[in-house]
């Protein structure tokens, strides 16, 4: 539903950061992820909603890396599909599994492990100077065609 995803991934961003702003541009070196998905460059079939309302977060971190430098950070991660409770249905047996594992050009599905390791580094000072970026930590799904 597209009011809903819009909702959650946009509204839901803009609500949370509404309220920590001051904090943030307090703290002098603040950085902030959000989150969109593959999807927003690679026209999937049945994304549309979660592909437009991901595109308006990508956006929104771009405009706000813009507004609150020098003194914030903004990035945002575009992942391709990962291994959560979320994905359950598309891996759910082996074959669906594998499947999504060859999809992907280095032939598997991503780990929470793998955003959690770019998160990690976008907050961390080794990321400092790495500012309104939407970095895809997707395998090679949104570059490379293997």
């Amino acid at each position: 539903d597209f009011q809903q995803d819009f909702e959650i991934n946009v509204l839901g961003a803009v609500k949370v950061l509404k309220a920590a702003r001051k904090a943030l541009v307090k703290a002098g070196n603040a950085s902030v992820v959000l989150y969109s998905t593959v999807a927003v460059g690679q026209g999937m079939p049945f994304h549309a909603s979660v592909a437009a309302s991901k595109g308006a977060v990508e956006g929104l971190a771009r405009s706000l890396a813009a507004e609150w430098a020098p003194k914030v950070r903004v990035n945002c991660i575009a992942p391709s599909l990962t291994d959560t409770p979320l994905a359950a249905g598309l891996l759910s047996n082996a074959a669906k599994r594998e499947a999504s594992d060859k999809r992907h050009p280095l032939r598997r599905v991503g780990q929470p492990e793998d955003i959690a390791a770019m998160t990690t580094f976008l907050l961390s000072d080794k990321g400092n100077w790495i500012s309104g970026q939407v970095l895809g930590v997707d395998g090679g799904m949104a570059t490379l065609r293997v």
